[in-house]
């Protein structure tokens, strides 16, 4: 990638790597942590969308290392995404237009979900519908498939039925999809907000009362890049989410906001790109978080947040997540 977001990640990721082992007579602090009745060895997942399906990123790291693998978004059936390109670096961050490429969750489950049965880490199933039918189907299926430890919601789609209206924009919208789906799945439910909304609270409310057992957030903020030689978009779909160091802050403003209006687990996303990252949402709310972007840069960018969290936690005589959680001081 481009100079701008590399130089963010070497910058920021040499604090992690300065991060040397403290005495070894601390107490080995305790990582595990309880969202939606999954328990994880430690608050770090991968991203949707980041990570493939874990397999791709099997050659550059231990997966057994990481909390959790939440894969790439599936739907009903295959699709085959966004005309390019796709992808364009901004300062501090990176716009995609991906169009939610995948592989259909039939092919999910008997081709990808087999090998990362294969590890001690938790799989979350990260998944999708333009309608609120399609959402039922992809729930059903996962909800009888052995090796998924959870499901996360990506409601920022537009529903076809409803005008193309967005179901995560949308508090009754957003009500009614999720309260569907609670009612297809046994497996723990994590909704996944959009930060396009005027008030976010309202639509983790609507979440919340539909019966979800965790939020993550935030997903992507939506933007577009232009080229002023061409005078054309940059993405081939013209619009695209922006990701990346530049929307860290109103991740962590919106998080904050919702771990005061309801009392759910929360999973901070957003431009976390090292340790300290990581902290300042774990401070404003978060019990766990997820890597994305980061990825792209280094692929052992999750182990190093896990290795930098740890540090932290013994430094700062820290015995485990719910000591730091929520404990911005204000």
């Amino acid at each position: 990638m481009g100079r701008n977001l590399k130089q963010r990640g070497k910058g920021q990721g040499s604090r992690v790597k300065e991060n040397k082992t403290p005495n070894s007579e601390l107490p080995t602090p305790n990582l595990s942590v309880t969202i939606a009745g999954i328990q994880l060895k430690n608050p770090v997942m991968t991203a949707s969308g980041t990570f493939g399906y874990g397999e791709e990123y099997a050659p550059y790291l231990d997966l057994n290392r990481l909390g959790a693998i939440v894969v790439k978004g599936v739907s009903f059936k295959p699709r085959h995404g966004n005309p390019p390109p796709r992808i364009v670096e901004t300062a501090a961050g990176m716009l995609n237009s991906i169009g939610l490429q995948n592989v259909g969750v039939e092919v999910f489950v008997e081709k990808k979900l087999p090998f990362l049965k294969k590890f001690d880490t938790k799989v979350i199933v990260n998944f999708f519908g333009d309608s609120l039918d399609e959402y039922c189907e992809v729930a059903k299926i996962l909800d009888g498939t052995d090796g998924i430890a959870g499901l996360e919601m990506n409601i920022s789609c537009p529903n076809k039925q409803e005008g193309w209206l967005e179901f995560g924009t949308n508090p009754d919208l957003c009500f009614r999809v999720v309260s569907a789906v609670r009612k297809s799945t046994k497996l723990p439910l994590i909704v996944k907000l959009s930060p396009n909304v005027t008030d976010i609270t309202a639509l983790a409310k609507a979440a919340h009362d539909a019966g979800a057992d965790a939020l993550s957030l935030i997903n992507t903020l939506s933007g577009m890049a232009v080229d002023a030689n061409t005078r054309r978009p940059k993405l081939g779909n013209i619009i695209g989410g922006l990701s990346g160091p530049a929307i860290k802050p109103v991740a962590l403003k919106m998080l904050w906001q919702v771990f005061k209006a309801v009392k759910l687990p929360l999973i901070g996303i957003g431009g976390i790109m090292t340790a300290e990252d990581a902290i300042e949402f774990m401070l404003v709310g978060a019990s766990a978080v997820q890597v994305g972007t980061a990825n792209f840069i280094d692929p052992q960018a999750s182990i190093k947040i896990v290795d930098g969290i740890e540090y932290y936690f013994k430094k700062n005589k820290i015995k485990n997540v719910k000591g730091l959680a929520g404990s911005l001081r204000v």
